[in-house]
């Protein structure tokens, strides 16, 4: 049986704001039932330990959340939540006091530039509370500002960095550590991630030329919501569709031509789908 070190599940589509570095999807607005969620649980049961509720759309906006985090208990998963953190003061109690959940990656660059200082200190009031609720159980909080090659004057990374600083009596400046480190940690299972802003694959985009390798397919896969399976997380749009779960197996589904043509592909350092062909990520991945 093909292991995975996760598959990303993306329980919903839909989202409450519409992020300028986010491309969105023309897919169909989808919510996933309950019933889909139990199935894929039990379909890729042996192939991965750890879940990530990530691909598009806000998964705090899902109303059964907090159920699929009990199933996720009942099947002995990690489950690994991304979200814009707009919604944790609601959804806050539908999080608490559940085994599954490992980690909450929380992406504060979702806040624009155009927002206001009064909006941030709002935002940022109801993500300190939730940490300070999740504070001292085994769940870890990621702070991720991915958006480095963009200037502080053009976004609001200075103001959040002093907001950090002082909600975590962080010692001397985080900006002076961003260029030397991806991952801080600001206190006991709280961490600040920082990355450069990345465009997300497209037809549209021009092909790179040159060697390739991505981990689609080789320790990751992702299920959207209305159960078509992907390679990667960043296939927003389902472009490479490789089956879908509700009609079948995930064992069929990663031994179809087309998936395992992809998979060799990349052993080979090659590139085979077109979206992959057009993806600057996968460029990174040469660099580890």
């Amino acid at each position: 049986m093909k292991k995975y070190k996760r598959i990303y599940i993306e329980i919903t589509n839909v989202c409450n704001l519409a992020c300028s570095f986010c491309p969105g999807t023309h897919r169909s607005s989808e919510m996933m039932s309950v019933s889909l969620f139990k199935h894929i649980l039990k379909e890729i049961e042996g192939h991965t330990e750890y879940l990530y509720f990530h691909v598009m759309g806000e998964p705090l906006i899902h109303p059964e959340i907090g159920f699929f985090l009990d199933m996720c208990s009942d099947y002995k998963y990690k489950v690994q939540i991304t979200t814009n953190g707009s919604l944790l003061a609601a959804a806050s109690e539908s999080l608490m006091h559940k085994p599954a959940l490992r980690q909450v990656s929380v992406s504060l660059h979702s806040l624009e530039s155009s927002v206001t200082r009064g909006v941030i200190d709002a935002y940022l009031k109801d993500v300190f509370n939730f940490i300070q609720q999740i504070a001292g159980t085994h769940v870890l909080v990621g702070l991720r500002l991915w958006n480095l090659s963009v200037s502080d004057s053009d976004r609001n990374n200075a103001y959040i960095l002093e907001c950090l600083e002082r909600e975590f009596h962080f010692s001397g400046k985080l900006a002076d550590r961003l260029a030397v480190s991806s991952g801080i940690k600001l206190a006991k299972n709280i961490y600040l991630n920082v990355a450069e802003t990345f465009e997300w694959p497209s037809l549209k985009r021009d092909v790179i030329l040159g060697k390739a390798f991505c981990y689609g397919l080789n320790n990751q896969l992702a299920i959207l919501a209305d159960g078509s399976v992907v390679p990667c997380c960043l296939d927003g749009e389902g472009v490479i569709r490789l089956g879908n779960i509700k009609e079948q197996a995930l064992c069929e589904i990663i031994a179809s031509p087309r998936a395992v043509a992809l998979h060799q592909g990349f052993q080979k350092r090659e590139a085979v789908e077109e979206l992959c062909q057009k993806c600057s990520y996968r460029t990174k991945f040469l660099l580890c």
